[in-house]
């Protein structure tokens, strides 16, 4: 049973508290490195049988409509058992075997 994955993260020009209160918590217990952490959202979707362009079509509109804000939220990656799906791309363009 295939999975598509969509990554919601907040817009990259506001302010994410719940990922500046991680980067502060991070930084005091001595991870310094990480210097800006964005905290986000992953919906996993199963489909029963195959992921077709039509699909994919609705799993966009699922996204842009219901799992994210467009006023402070981006849809910034679907993917197709783990193969990535750029907004506009189908499963025909991932590779043979995969994404179905």
């Amino acid at each position: 049973m295939p999975t598509i994955v969509v990554d919601v993260m907040p817009k990259a020009e506001l302010l994410d508290p719940q990922g500046k209160a991680t980067t502060g918590a991070l930084a005091r217990l001595g991870h310094e490195k990480f210097e800006n952490v964005r905290i986000g959202k992953r919906f996993e979707f199963q489909v029963a049988g195959e992921v077709t362009d039509a699909v994919l079509d609705e799993v966009r509109q699922v996204a842009d409509d219901i799992l994210s804000n467009g006023v402070i939220e981006d849809v910034v990656a679907i993917s197709v058992d783990g193969v990535q799906v750029s907004a506009d791309a189908s499963v025909a363009d991932a590779p043979a075997g995969e994404g179905r």
